[in-house]
């Protein structure tokens, strides 16, 4: 088998703001094979961007347009597949936007694997430690207190059993945030956890005292309190509180995944298949997780081409205990699938058909193309 063909195609909503939302527009990457099966990834990333590092020509030998290095070559194999992107993009690439394409493409990979094996893709990569995994609805933070009642209410009503709340107006006022976070509580009461995402808006004395304000509240994790490259402020942060810390999703990369657990300490790590290497890159982050006895929850705030790669690795490793679900009204995100996830009694289950198990909406896609 041989790759024919890699393509990048810009989704993108009519209207979209500055809010914190990655499903207002989508890079979804198609890659072709000369058997007639047709791999599927998405790469959250800048799209325009994005789209150019597929296409560009080679400038010289570590300056490659990526669908240069992969055409011709065996899907299956993806390692040296892998090594040879990040190699043949050295001059550019090794983060950013070029390992988010990376990620993509071998997602994609990975899809075509399962579809020519007949196994989904968690069984390829090692694993069947659930067959369905506890969702959390993930959603912005509403500005006061009436609307933080009002969504964690309305996910309480539909299942959900955890609900994360983020960005929005978190992290600028951290009195603001404490009282938020409160409504969320009392409405949530004891039996739905519940998890914060700052996005990474505070300096360390502020994230020290926001964090003894919700270790009475019982939050299941603190989320991106501090800045991506604050690493003493996260393992003086780690040090202070009992609260789980968690961070991750910025990274690229097993490296980075390294230098972030040995030098900050967190609890939790939270690669994103679509940034941080794809599968193959993430398995290897979980492995590396799981040897320093702390939590890998892949972040997934995009479309369901990316939640079902992260539920492939969630049930292929053993210390991921939840997924991301957003809850966001996107039609992108909630149509580019055939046959969307669905949660049912707080859990979705794992895709059990061959590759991600996913089928894409030509419709939706034809619709919201750039």
């Amino acid at each position: 088998m041989k790759i024919t063909n890699v393509t990048a195609t810009i989704l993108r909503l009519p209207e979209i703001s500055t809010a914190a939302d990655g499903t207002q527009d989508d890079l979804v990457i198609t890659v072709e094979t000369d058997e007639g099966i047709t791999g599927y990834g998405e790469a959250d990333t800048s799209t325009m961007v994005g789209k150019a590092v597929i296409e560009a020509y080679m400038a010289h030998g570590t300056c490659y347009g990526l669908k240069e290095v992969v055409v011709g070559k065996d899907p299956f194999d993806y390692e040296q597949i892998w090594n040879d992107m990040w190699s043949k993009t050295y001059y550019y690439g090794r983060s950013g936007p070029v390992m988010h394409v990376m990620s993509g493409i071998d997602m994609a990979l990975w899809d075509i694997m399962g579809k020519a094996t007949n196994k989904p893709v968690h069984k390829l990569l090692g694993g069947s430690y659930c067959d369905k995994v506890r969702a959390y609805a993930s959603a912005l933070m509403p500005p006061d207190t009436e609307g933080v009642k009002k969504i964690v209410n309305e996910h309480a009503a539909l299942g959900y059993t955890a609900i994360k709340l983020g960005w929005g107006p978190l992290g600028y006022d951290p009195h603001l945030d404490i009282e938020l976070v409160k409504a969320a509580r009392k409405a949530a009461g004891d039996k739905m956890d519940i998890m914060i995402d700052i996005g990474k808006r505070y300096r360390l004395k502020e994230a020290m005292y926001v964090a003894k304000a919700l270790e009475q509240l019982g939050i299941y994790w603190f989320e991106e309190p501090l800045p991506a490259e604050d690493y003493t402020g996260y393992k003086r942060l780690t040090e202070y509180t009992t609260l789980r810390v968690a961070t991750g999703e910025e990274e690229s990369g097993r490296l980075a995944f390294k230098r972030l657990i040995d030098e900050t300490h967190v609890d939790i790590i939270q690669p994103d298949m679509s940034r941080c290497g794809g599968l193959t890159e993430a398995k290897k982050i979980a492995t590396l997780a799981m040897d320093n006895n702390i939590l890998c929850v892949p972040h997934a705030f995009k479309t369901g081409i990316l939640v079902a790669a992260s539920m492939h690795l969630i049930a292929a490793i053993p210390n991921a205990p939840v997924l991301e679900f957003s809850v966001t009204a996107s039609p992108i995100r909630k149509g580019i699938l055939t046959s969307p996830f669905e949660m049912k009694d707080g859990y979705v289950s794992i895709p059990q058909q061959p590759g991600l198990g996913i089928e894409i909406n030509r419709e939706v896609v034809d619709k919201y193309r750039l």
